[in-house]
């Protein structure tokens, strides 16, 4: 009986995330050839007047040489859920303010590194990384099924999770 009533909840919380879809490819480039795509910052929309690193190798180098902490973002431009989540997360000015804080990286593609998708991979989903570089699974998200996404009405929540990571760093190190 226990499990029945799992059933319906996890059901209506995979609403909250985008899978990603094999044929993404397809759509992209209909849209790109028709309307001309203005020159993407390494920003990609989540906090222009921020630092943000280019890859995830650099990433790591950066927050293990800087001793900070390392906030990675996985999204889609056409993922309803992260364009939502983004346009809230760029307007929250506590949020920008913290984010100097960190090392910062928006990926539109999965890395290799299997230790960024420790439930799957999914969009969006927000990691944290400390400066000996472990990945912080244990700095989570509201969603039982999928623990690092963030919907625009968890703002509050992804910013006291940045706080816990920053905080970590003092304690640990």
């Amino acid at each position: 009986a226990m499990e029945k009533s799992y059933v319906s909840v996890l059901l209506l919380l995979v609403a909250t995330s985008c899978a990603l879809a094999k044929d993404v490819g397809k759509k992209e480039t209909k849209e790109s050839s028709t309307k001309p795509k203005l020159p993407q910052t390494l920003s990609r929309g989540w906090g222009d007047q921020l630092i943000w690193t280019q890859t995830y190798e650099e990433a790591l180098f950066r927050a293990k040489n800087s001793n900070k902490p390392l906030m990675i973002i996985h999204h889609l431009d056409d993922c309803p859920h992260s364009q939502a989540l983004k346009k809230v997360f760029a307007e929250h000015k506590e949020i920008q303010k913290l984010a100097e804080k960190f090392i910062l990286l928006n990926l539109v593609y999965e890395t290799t590194d299997k230790n960024l998708a420790p439930d799957g991979q999914y969009v969006p989903r927000i990691l944290f990384i400390d400066p000996s570089l472990t990945v912080r699974a244990d700095i989570t998200g509201r969603y039982s099924n999928r623990l690092y996404a963030y919907e625009p009405s968890d703002i509050s929540l992804l910013y006291s999770n940045m706080q816990k990571a920053l905080k970590l760093l003092k304690t640990e190190l």
